[in-house]
């Protein structure tokens, strides 16, 4: 399928565009661009920087895709985006480039849902099946992994990772690590317990939810430092869902983590 550009849409000489893309009104879309078969840009989209977007992704009016870094400490070196498959981002979206000193790569995974006005920051990296509400700001070189939430009009601090599986309630300020399939809220973001409905919507198995439920009580309630409790969940549960745990937990971070009540 040939793409559909609109006449009034101006596409720079060396970008480079797939079967079937659309491209609407008054888009821009850069020289040093590429989107893949099927990406349609609604009206007003600006595309810029070196920056790739996946198959059947669609990107909502006035989003600005691709910009440089709001980072003083980017000197115009080249970096990049690169954003996957099937994604959904909604109107008034910016998402930057990476910076020299992160890695000079911003990732989006596939599946993912960007709503409108959330901004994603450089060097910052997510997995699939992610999904950004209304006003959300990610901060550079935040880590998410797969199958997040982050409710609307939320912060995440800059280096901060946040484990599959988790949520993030509105209103909620992270300032440190979050464990895979951690619930979170409170105005300055508290571990308040695991995301329980995730979990049973997902189909994980009863046994797993158990073992995951009575690890996040020694976390809470064990001896010794965070960590300390980590390192001997690995000895005392067989279930992936623990073990993926403990590894988030004694991976490498420049944060601390969030804490159970």
């Amino acid at each position: 399928m040939p793409a559909n550009i609109h006449p009034s849409a101006i596409i720079e000489e060396g970008a480079l565009i797939g079967d079937g893309v659309t491209v609407g009104p008054f888009c821009i879309v850069g020289p040093q661009v590429v989107l893949h078969d099927r990406v349609e840009l609604k009206s007003h989209v600006v595309v810029t920087g070196q920056t790739e977007i996946g198959e059947d992704t669609v990107v909502f009016s006035f989003s600005v895709i691709g910009e440089i870094p709001q980072d003083l400490k980017f000197k115009g070196e080249a970096t990049k985006l690169v954003i996957g498959k099937r994604n959904r981002i909604r109107e008034h979206v910016t998402i930057n480039t990476g910076t020299e000193g992160g890695g000079g790569l911003t990732k989006i995974g596939d599946d993912g849902l960007l709503m409108a006005g959330c901004h994603i920051a450089h060097d910052a990296q997510l997995g699939n099946n992610v999904i950004i509400v209304n006003s959300t700001a990610i901060a550079g070189h935040v880590i998410i992994d797969d199958d997040v939430i982050v409710g609307g009009l939320c912060g995440v601090h800059q280096f901060v990772r946040i484990g599959r599986g988790a949520i993030i309630g509105a209103l909620t300020m992270v300032t440190n690590d979050v464990i895979p399939h951690g619930l979170v809220q409170g105005p300055r973001g508290e571990l308040d317990g695991l995301n329980l409905v995730g979990l049973k919507r997902s189909g994980v198995d009863r046994g797993d939810i158990t073992a995951l439920r009575a690890a996040f009580q020694m976390l809470k309630q064990g001896e010794g430092a965070f960590q300390d409790r980590a390192k001997r969940l690995q000895d005392e549960s067989d279930s992936p869902y623990v073990t993926e745990m403990v590894r988030f937990i004694l991976g490498d971070t420049d944060r601390q983590f969030l804490t159970p009540k």
